[in-house]
């Protein structure tokens, strides 16, 4: 569970969870501006019209959602002595969409759909603000995690001429045609592609037809990161006169070992998360 990020919509203070990749926004922080507080989470869920939204969601959603129950919850609804919470609607029916959870975080958690709808049953110009807020802070993250990718790719490229240098220094004879050093860089920067995708960028396009640009285009933060560090590592294995084949297996297990940590890494999942 990542820690909680707050959405300001008019005067409430309004946490947003992450599990799962996914978003919940708290339902019990929506409530706080009205009078009833969080006692409206229990009257929109024991409405009939909530259920039956909340059984579409989930079907649609949830391949483990207990239907059958489902149906027995639909019977029940409408009668005087209904009774209906969001954690008897979880143990009953196996959903997804709803969380209810204690301590720092704590109350009632909803995927954003269906948070939404709740704020659509409090107050259409409630939920306006908070959809416009939501969209907000999402395009902060994306803008955010946009700009720290182009970093990482603009330390690659950098770390790249490091890496031309020592191939120009060592690799590349006197003499040759610009042609035939291109071809050069381009061997060399294929045996990084194998060492950390496992596959030449030839490969890669002829694997991909309907993409644009190249495999580096799509890689991920930690393969990017690893990349940089692989540039400089053969460059320095370049200057120590190694062969392409001996330098394959180094940067290899150097990829393999980086990949694993950065994997593992709690500073690397906050910065997804």
């Amino acid at each position: 569970m990542a820690k909680g990020r707050i959405l300001q919509v008019k005067e409430s203070k309004i946490a947003v969870i992450t599990q799962n990749e996914t978003d919940f926004i708290s339902l019990t922080d929506m409530t706080a501006g009205f009078s009833e507080g969080s006692g409206l989470i229990g009257k929109w869920i024991t409405n009939k019209n909530t259920l039956e939204y909340l059984g579409v969601w989930e079907n649609i959603n949830n391949p483990n959602f207990n239907y059958p129950e489902f149906g027995v919850i639909g019977r029940e609804a409408g009668v005087n002595r209904f009774i209906m919470s969001a954690g008897q609607w979880v143990d009953r029916t196996k959903a997804v969409g709803l969380i209810v959870r204690a301590g720092r975080y704590g109350g009632t958690y909803a995927h954003k759909d269906i948070a939404f709808h709740f704020a659509m049953w409090l107050s259409p110009e409630f939920q306006i603000y908070l959809i416009n807020e939501f969209q907000r802070l999402k395009d902060d993250e994306n803008n955010r995690l946009k700009l720290e990718w182009n970093l990482q790719r603009t330390l690659a490229k950098v770390n790249y001429h490091i890496h031309t240098d020592a191939i120009k220094e060592n690799l590349i004879p006197q003499e040759i045609t610009k042609q035939q050093a291109s071809l050069v860089y381009a061997t060399e920067a294929d045996l990084l592609n194998v060492a950390l995708f496992g596959i030449t960028a030839k490969e890669w396009r002829d694997n991909n037809p309907g993409k644009s640009g190249n495999i580096r285009d799509f890689a991920t933060l930690e393969q990017l990161v690893v990349l940089s560090n692989m540039e400089s590592i053969n460059a320095l294995l370049i200057r120590q006169t190694l062969t392409q084949s001996e330098r394959l297996i180094h940067l290899n297990k150097a990829a393999i070992t980086q990949m694993r940590s950065l994997l593992e890494s709690n500073a690397i999942k906050k910065l997804k998360g």
